[in-house]
């Protein structure tokens, strides 16, 4: 399903009282890869674009056991309690960092958009055999394996030609390789806990709030396979495949994203208002 994209009413959104967006990021990007949704979403919600650990302002993870993803949905978890509630706006890693969050605090999610969420622990759950499990796991260990070598620089370059494209990290700027690089001990982290932690479907499937799943119809294998095994496991949702965008399309096509998630933002609010009131 691809979606039409009408503008975003912030006038609309104005009218009622302020709620609260958080914003996650993509692995070795930051919170400043959301500057300008964040921009278009601040007239009429409080935003929050948050830098996950290792990422960013964020230091390193520094606890005795591996980074999970749970600890980086605990870094969300302060603004949602303080908000009440929330809408959640996830993008590869990121969005699977807001799905464990909605899975582990549904009455406190006033909506979840996601773009492309890593969920490669489906891809071994359901078909581990499959050709899109291999592409994922046999990145994940060839990053792993070059990291472990001292090999950063070859990591970051196959980690962005993966996602982007080939050739798309000679593209880079200098300081935007040297910033990726110094993110993939903490991005090969990132693979081991998608792997290895199972998200919590139920919670989801029961979600009263609206659920957006988007993706683009040039991404990977895998990205792709994730998004269809959603499609079966998540059938109450909204899943719409954008054509023409990869992996990163919230990044290289932001306005066209952004304004598909401000129009979903903004349509939201008016159904969980009336939900609430209902409850209420």
């Amino acid at each position: 399903m691809t979606a039409s994209l009408a503008p975003f009413d912030s006038a609309a959104c104005r009218r009622s009282d302020r709620q609260t967006v958080i914003l996650l990021h993509s692995s070795a990007a930051s919170a400043r890869q959301w500057d300008a949704l964040a921009e278009r979403l601040q007239p009429a919600f409080d935003v929050h674009a948050i830098d996950l650990h290792g990422h960013g302002r964020q230091p390193d993870w520094t606890g005795e056991r591996p980074l999970s993803v749970h600890d980086d949905a605990a870094l969300a978890l302060p603004v949602l309690e303080r908000a009440g509630g929330a809408h959640l706006i996830g993008h590869s890693y990121g969005a699977a960092v807001a799905m464990h969050l909605a899975a582990a605090q549904p009455e406190r999610v006033r909506s979840l958009a996601v773009y492309e969420p890593v969920l490669f622990h489906l891809l071994a759950e359901h078909e581990p055999q499959g050709g899109a499990a291999r592409e994922a796991f046999d990145l994940a260990a060839a990053m792993r394996t070059l990291v472990t070598d001292g090999q950063a620089t070859a990591a970051a370059q196959r980690f962005v030609d993966y996602w982007s494209g080939a050739s798309a990290w000679a593209g880079l700027a200098p300081h935007q390789q040297r910033a990726i690089v110094a993110r993939m001990p903490v991005v090969v982290q990132h693979f081991d806990t998608l792997h290895a932690q199972a998200l919590a479907i139920a919670p989801l499937q029961r979600l009263a709030a609206p659920l957006l799943c988007l993706a683009g119809a040039r991404s990977t294998a895998a990205a792709l396979r994730v998004a269809s095994l959603l499609r079966s496991l998540l059938p109450g949702a909204r899943h719409e495949t954008l054509p023409g965008l990869g992996h990163m399309g919230p990044i290289t096509h932001a306005p066209l994203v952004n304004e598909r998630l401000l129009r979903f933002v903004g349509a939201a609010s008016p159904r969980e208002r009336e939900h609430a009131a209902a409850l209420a």
